[in-house]
């Protein structure tokens, strides 16, 4: 069967979008790995597909998937790109998104952007999860010359690491040592992250399953959560990726992170059946 899909992105953190809300459609690993294909498929960070909502108060199920064919439990841009879609189609202002991670309220903000409300995060060892009893907020890493990480679950495990230059970081090289350490037993997102100011932090991102990317929504939702538990950052901070910036927040008062930013629809198209069969 040919599947229409949209390509959407935040900040170049790309996304292939389907819609199985009546179809019932859900990927396998192959599929994933076909479209996730930049040269003979479409190409993405993450294939997200939507789904009948689990729980009356959310719109749908977001379905998240990265480019090795491994199941997401968050992703930030791709939550506030399907916010859009949500907003387009009923011309509302504000919604709930029902991932692995939970329930996700999203809205719309002054000047075009959209948020999401992540909740707390996770920052116990059993929640990152850790292979065994450690420090979250200063865990060394054996056998690997970089400082000691920030660990914060966001739906989905982050390592975060404070270094004077992050472009000096060669992520290609110590982003995959990182995500499969054996510390991670579901592995981890990699974060590198430079602090320039109290609300100002440069970050650049290995994703879990994927590699390199633009940006990061959860990553970025971890690297403030990280700099203010070693007292780094003010509650609120942009964070610069390679691919713009995204506005967060951790809320003292109720504990929750608030991510914002742009999204883009670059373009829509049906996947063939010759790329299918």
């Amino acid at each position: 069967m040919s599947l229409p899909f949209l390509k959407m992105h935040g900040l170049g953190n790309d996304f292939v979008i389907i819609d199985g809300r009546i179809s019932g459609f859900l990927p396998d690993e192959a599929f994933c790995l076909r479209v996730a294909d930049r040269h003979r498929g479409v190409g993405y960070d993450q294939l997200i597909v939507l789904g009948p909502s689990q729980s009356p108060e959310a719109d749908f199920y977001m379905h998240m998937y990265n480019a090795d064919g491994s199941k997401a439990g968050a992703c930030g841009n791709a939550t506030r790109c399907v916010a859009r879609l949500l907003f387009e189609e009923t011309g509302r202002s504000a919604g709930v998104v029902q991932t692995m991670a939970g329930l996700l309220k999203v809205w719309r903000e002054e000047g075009d952007l959209i948020a999401v409300d992540f909740g707390p995060p996770r920052l116990d060892w059993q929640e990152i999860p850790l292979a065994g009893v450690n420090d979250t907020n200063n865990l060394v890493m054996s056998g690997l010359a970089v400082p000691p990480a920030c660990c914060v679950n966001m739906g989905n495990p982050h390592a975060v690491f404070f270094v004077p230059d992050v472009e000096a970081i060669d992520l290609t090289a110590i982003g995959p040592l990182l995500e499969h350490h054996a510390l991670f037993p579901e592995r981890a997102n990699i974060e590198f992250a430079q602090v320039r100011g109290p609300h100002e932090i440069r970050m650049r991102v290995w994703e879990r399953g994927t590699g390199i990317t633009q940006a990061c929504g959860s990553g970025s939702c971890a690297t403030l959560v990280a700099a203010v538990r070693r007292g780094l950052s003010a509650r609120s901070a942009a964070i610069h990726l390679d691919g713009g910036r995204l506005n967060v927040s951790w809320r003292e008062a109720d504990k929750h992170v608030i991510l914002s930013g742009p999204t883009a629809l670059s373009y829509s198209g049906v996947l063939s059946d010759e790329l299918l069969a």
